[in-house]
């Protein structure tokens, strides 16, 4: 089983080298680094290319998991997915001379070092687990402390507040609350609260969480969506101010996180977890 597993995650690097491979698709995700989140009229305008062949592009770049797609009202925005390039430079660049994939490793490095051209935060990735594991991951709080680092705390219903928890640390606050609860398909909620003690817990300084403080808190949805024998999680966040050093600090630490909690899923199920998993449901 796990050589087959392993099978099918080079099937899916296959996908994202062949994609990666032509220059034309290149220019698109360059133009979607310069600004991410654009229509595709946009796209078009931007490059020379017609509307046709950058919609064929576009279809071979969300196939290959390099670009995603979000709705606002009639409109399909189209982001950049840091995910797959994580996954290329964590099991595949150091088995290569890292001369013949610097390309790669510059694009990823400008993924997560420039995001401050985002108008919002937009991450996906495929986890191979169930809706229902995936959901527990995301509410039960001795899980969310394995992967997130602290552990989130609620009753988990639409306009309940909930609490941030961490080392004896708890963040309560009026602004953190549940805007939506859909078990094994969709959680929104505010973003937590920027205080001093958090600063001092996480090693920020003063005048970034004073910063970060001052700024319009954001919103974070997850959406759940089977796929295949893979659960597809997407990951958007906004509300941001222009600058916002939210969304610099978020853009940082949401794909580490993420990947922790697809590692955590996709390894064997302890007894305990199973029990649990199956009392959940």
């Amino acid at each position: 089983m796990a050589a087959f597993s392993g099978w099918q995650r080079d099937g899916v690097m296959d996908e994202v080298f062949k994609a990666l491979a032509d220059p034309s698709r290149r220019r698109l995700l360059d133009s979607l680094n310069a600004r991410s989140g654009q229509t595709l009229r946009e796209l078009c305008a931007g490059l020379d290319m017609a509307r046709q062949s950058v919609s064929k592009h576009l279809a071979v770049l969300e196939e290959a998991n390099l670009v995603t797609t979000v709705r606002r009202g009639r409109e399909k925005l189209h982001y950049l997915n840091a995910a797959p390039i994580s996954d290329i430079a964590g099991r595949w660049i150091s088995r290569y001379d890292r001369g013949r994939v610097q390309a790669l490793a510059d694009l990823k490095k400008a993924l997560e070092e420039d995001p401050m051209n985002r108008p919002e935060f937009v991450y996906v990735t495929y986890i191979r687990t169930t809706p229902e594991r995936l959901w527990q991951a995301l509410t039960d709080p001795a899980f969310s402390r394995r992967y997130l680092g602290h552990a989130i705390e609620s009753d988990w219903r639409a306009g309940s507040a909930y609490a941030w928890v961490e080392d004896g640390l708890k963040i309560e606050h009026p602004g953190q609350v549940i805007l939506e609860c859909e078990p094994y398909r969709r959680l929104a909620f505010t973003f937590h609260t920027f205080t001093p003690e958090l600063a001092a817990l996480v090693g920020l300084s003063d005048q970034t969480v004073t910063a970060a403080a001052s700024e319009p808190r954001s919103k974070v949805a997850f959406d759940i969506e089977p796929h295949g024998d893979q659960v597809k999680l997407t990951v958007v966040q906004d509300g941001f101010e222009p600058a916002s050093t939210v969304l610099e600090l978020i853009s940082h630490g949401w794909p580490v996180k993420l990947s922790n909690l697809k590692s955590m899923l996709e390894r064997p199920q302890p007894a305990d977890d199973t029990a649990k998993a199956a009392t959940a449901r």
